[in-house]
């Protein structure tokens, strides 16, 4: 036998058990992946079953077909085949979802992957197989679709071609290898026969051997120090594992992708750093890995501080001394993920609002101060009127800091509403009363649907909503106009014209249209960032829309605009349907404000914590007050007999209001406790026994007083928010 004719048998075997295997792999990966299918697109998940299951049966009669007999054009017909039917398949599916921009052009690169990854094809054949491939992806897009995400279709094409290259690069590298065994497997049988015939060869061969080996030992001594350095200063994340998945090294980016010490990661099961979703697949990957199958997937790890982190791993095992490793190269795609799951607009739009509640949280707590510094020289200071007037200054201005904080609030999604049923008409009809504010220039026109649902939400919110509207209306005519302010009921799933973004249900239209200026699609997409005017200086904050946006967010609705220079402007306002009865007003309780008990005042401001005291001290109260949560515990543990209420800011240094509270519910459960906040009542503990109150920075003397006597007097819990 020549060494091609062992070639060409070796191959032929080798080709037969992998197509066996990559057909059998293929049906059921094709089928486990309709859950995919169910999680990203559910109209789709019957059609898409239906696509999978016949691509899976089909694979399994191409495999019966294909292990009768070990024949290489029989194998190639099979595989080709077998390429035509998954790629049509993707083909249908990306048809069926999102077209040009679907996701699914992923799943171009798995048929590559697993046609010509696993298959030993012949670096022609690969050629050839991955261009029929690509081929049924991208002639239906070119020639049926209109592009209109070119960007996204580029980066895909792009991601597929360089993909493909490099599959063909390690199949033509892999091919190589294959080759080079089968020639050296050869090579060696022959040996056996010569080494028989020539056995007193064997010592000179050994010494030759072993003089080589001794060389490359030096050579590997040498190297082991650069080697060392590429794997600890790598860009992505390398680790060893034995194969129980017990991690044996980790280079730096690996430590830094965990947020552990490498000392805390070595020794440890890779699978405790899985979170539970992906725990199940462990098993799986790993005997996969352990079969010699090179994986690439993603995954979802736990950091040190909870968070979770999205990374992409490829992994493959080695032996080495008789010791099987598995290597594991990990990338940090949690900015990827969620690039991929958010529109750019969304999130910029998101991270301004975060910038303007931390903002306004800090700004809050220096208003605190100033407003009810200001109250208390008002109400204890004897001082003549011209300082009287100053001090009034200083009050009036601090409040209106404080509207200009709550506009922030609204627009960052942070701030505290009243959530009531109301009826939208009731509040334009409301708002409209200040109709003359508008100029003698501008008209109304409103037409309001009789007998509409109502909607919950915070009343003055929405009156700021409609007022904001109707004011930026004026401003784009300039010279007068018609406003038209109009309400109707709608159902999403009867309109044929319904943003494909807002969820499907019923929702109470407001409509808003002016005959203005109009404004051009370059500013449109800038309308609701805080701060961006058109306006002169001094004639707008910048904050009117960017208002709008924050509050219809936290009122869980939408809002769309429609314009073009010199056509008018159309806002949209979705708020969804409630159909709960209309609440009949309170009288509110009246409380006297003067005490004789016990208080503990947490707060990490001095100065909020010196009004605090100061006003609760004024009015008879026992006050004790520290701006360390931590000495707070240790005064409440000496004297929680004595102190009857607690009042504590949310967000501190060293232990947050949270966790404070917790503490002190641990010592006494039955303590009262007031929390305060400079934005919200995020963090605060929603379990009703946990707090009594909760009061919004900047407040007014007479707001906290009342609170707290009424808490001490009645022991009413859960008293609205200011």
């Amino acid at each position: 036998m020549t060494k091609e004719e062992y070639i060409n048998i070796n191959y032929d075997n080798h080709l037969h058990y992998w197509s066996n295997i990559t057909l059998g792999v293929a049906s059921i990966v094709i089928i486990s992946l309709s859950l995919l299918d169910y999680l990203v697109t559910p109209p789709n998940f019957n059609t898409f079953l239906v696509y999978r299951i016949f691509t899976a049966s089909s694979f399994y009669c191409l495999f019966l077909f294909n292990k009768k007999s070990i024949s290489r054009n029989r194998h190639y017909i099979t595989l080709i085949l077998a390429a035509v039917i998954v790629s049509s398949m993707v083909a249908l599916m990306i048809s069926k979802f999102g077209g040009h921009q679907s996701p699914y052009f992923a799943g171009i690169i798995l048929v590559m992957i697993f046609g010509i990854g696993l298959v030993p094809f012949t670096v022609s054949m690969s050629i050839i197989v991955s261009f029929i491939i690509y081929a049924i992806y991208l002639i239906p897009i070119v020639y049926y679709e209109n592009i209109s995400n070119k960007p996204f279709f580029i980066n895909a094409n792009i991601f597929i071609i360089v993909s493909t290259f490099s599959i063909l690069i390690l199949r033509y590298l892999g091919h190589k290898r294959l080759i080079k065994e089968f020639r050296l497997q050869y090579d060696l049988d022959q040996q056996k026969e010569q080494l028989a015939k020539h056995s007193t060869k064997l010592e000179d061969l050994v010494d030759e051997r072993t003089k080589k080996l001794k060389e490359s030992e030096s050579m590997l001594k040498k190297s082991e120090s650069m080697l060392r350095s590429l794997f600890n200063y790598a860009t992505d994340g390398i680790m060893i594992l034995d194969r129980d998945g017990k991690i044996l090294d980790a280079n730096k980016k690996a430590c830094e992708i965990h947020g552990f010490d490498k000392d805390a990661l070595v020794g440890v099961k890779i699978e405790l750093l899985d979170t539970e979703k992906n725990k199940s697949l462990f098993k799986d990957r790993m005997e996969r890995i352990l079969k010699g199958e090179s994986l690439l997937f993603e995954t979802q790890h736990y950091r040190k501080d909870g968070s979770k982190v999205s990374i992409e791993i490829t992994a493959n095992a080695l032996e080495t001394d008789g010791n099987v490793l598995i290597q594991s190269f990990l990338r940090d795609i949690t900015e990827k993920k969620k690039l991929q799951e958010q529109l750019l607009q969304s999130q910029k739009m998101e991270s301004i609002g975060a910038l303007a509640g931390g903002v306004a949280h800090n700004f809050n707590n220096i208003l605190t101060a100033i407003l009810g510094n200001a109250e208390l020289l008002q109400e204890h200071s004897d001082i003549d009127n011209i300082f009287k007037k100053r001090v009034n200054s200083i009050e009036s201005s601090a409040k209106k800091a404080g509207m200009l904080v709550s506009k922030l609030l609204s627009f960052a999604r942070r701030d505290i509403y009243e959530i009531i049923p109301l009826n939208l008409n009731d509040i334009i009809n409301e708002t409209l009363l200040f109709e003359g504010v508008l100029g003698k220039k501008i008209r109304i026109n409103s037409d309001l649907q009789d007998n509409i649902s109502t909607i919950e939400g915070d009343r003055n919110q929405l009156e700021q909503v409609i007022m904001n509207l109707v004011v930026n209306a004026r401003d784009a005519m300039p010279d007068g106009g018609l406003i038209a302010i109009k309400t109707n009921e709608i159902n999403a799933e009867d309109q044929h014209d319904f943003p494909a973004y807002i969820p499907p249900g019923r929702y109470v239209l407001l409509t808003i249209s002016d005959t203005g200026c109009g404004i051009s699609k370059e500013i449109t997409i800038r309308i609701f960032e805080p701060f961006f005017t058109t306006k002169e200086r001094g004639k707008g904050t910048g904050l009117g829309l960017a208002t709008v946006y924050g509050i219809i967010k936290e009122h869980k609705g939408h809002i769309t605009v429609k314009s073009e220079a010199g056509k008018g402007t159309t806002f949209e306002v979705y708020l969804p349907v409630s159909g709960k009865p209309i609440n009949a007003p309170v009288t509110p309780r009246l409380f006297s404000l003067d005490g004789h008990e016990n208080i503990l005042v947490v707060d990490d401001e001095e100065d909020v914590l010196d009004y605090i005291k100061d006003i609760l001290e004024n009015h008879g109260y026992k006050v004790m007050s520290t701006i360390n949560p931590l000495f707070a515990i240790d005064i409440f543990k000496e004297l929680s007999g004595e102190i009857e209420l607690v009042i504590t800011d949310n967000i501190m240094p060293l232990m947050e209001g949270k966790e404070l509270i917790k503490n002190l519910k641990a010592i006494k459960p039955d303590i009262r406790i007031v929390a305060v906040s400079g934005y919200s009542d995020d963090g605060i503990p929603k379990d009703k026994a946990m707090i009594d109150a909760f009061i919004k920075k900047p407040f007014e003397g007479s707001h906290l007083l009342s609170t707290v006597r009424s808490i001490l007097d009645t022991g009413i819990r859960n008293l609205p928010p200011y």
